[in-house]
Order: C-alpha cells, then sequence, then structure tokens
C-alpha cells in the first residue's frame, strides 16, 4: 500500500457550490448543481485513471494546488509577476470551496469517507495552464 499518491486534474480550478432546493406541490428537494456534479466525476475518474489507491480507513492528509490561468487582457509584467508567483489570484472559488470539491469527491474512490481527513492545505497560483494538483498521504504522527 502507497503511503502517498499525486495526481492532476486538468483545467480551471471549480469550488463546491452550495446544494439547491426546489419546491413543488409543497415538497422540497435537494440537488446538487449540474456543473458540481459534473467536476466531482472529472475528479473521480482522473483519480481511477491515474491509479490511484484506496487509503482505507487511515487518517489523511491532504494538499491542493490551485492552478489558475492568467486573464489575456493581463500586461506582459503582471504576467511575469503572476508565474513567478509574486501576484496571487484572489479570485473565485474560494479555497475552502476548492478543498471541499475535491475532498467530497474522492470519498469511497480514495478513502472511506473524507471525515479522515486530518490536515489539509490548499495554495492558490497562476500558472500557464491552468489545473488542480493534488497529493493525498496517509497522516502519520507521533506522540
Amino acid at each position: 500500500m502507497m503511503n502517498a499518491f499525486t495526481f492532476t486534474i486538468p483545467g480551471r480550478p471549480q469550488g463546491k457550490a452550495r446544494a439547491r432546493i426546489v419546491r413543488q406541490k409543497g415538497k422540497s428537494r435537494t440537488y446538487t448543481p449540474e456543473q458540481t456534479a459534473i467536476y466531482e466525476q472529472d475528479v473521480q475518474w482522473t483519480y481511477k485513471a491515474a491509479g490511484g489507491p484506496h487509503f482505507g480507513k487511515s487518517p489523511i492528509a491532504i494538499t491542493i494546488n490551485a492552478f489558475f490561468g492568467i486573464p489575456k487582457s493581463t500586461s506582459k509584467s503582471d504576467r511575469n509577476s503572476m508565474l513567478a508567483d509574486m501576484i496571487k489570484p484572489t479570485i473565485r472559488p474560494d479555497a475552502d470551496n476548492i478543498l471541499k470539491i475535491i475532498c467530497d469527491s474522492l470519498n469511497s474512490v480514495a478513502y472511506e469517507d473524507d471525515k479522515q481527513i486530518v490536515s489539509s492545505s490548499v495554495i492558490k497560483m497562476y500558472a500557464q495552464y491552468p489545473c488542480v494538483h493534488v497529493e493525498i498521504m496517509k497522516a502519520e504522527y507521533s506522540v
């Protein structure tokens, strides 16, 4: 069994959208927005295609690097500063929503449940090509 696994999800980072409620004839129904459901499937497929292991019920640490594309209207000097990591993306989605969609997507795929995650980190950066780089590892602690 591996202690760590890394994989990359191509495309713009997405965040977890709130569940929607529809009321019809006095009844309400909750559903996940379509864009969120599609992205969660993409994360699962990418993990499986990369040969990701199942970590079982072990405590998990997860690190997420979310790389955003640089807007076309950006000046050359700002573009260079973005690529040098001197300018960070303060745009949507929020870091916590990026974490949430990745962790929820990997339930029953990489681990039993995301309640096993005992340590997490999300960093938002700019890059030439947008993607999300994820590292999952067994959390090893000494007392």
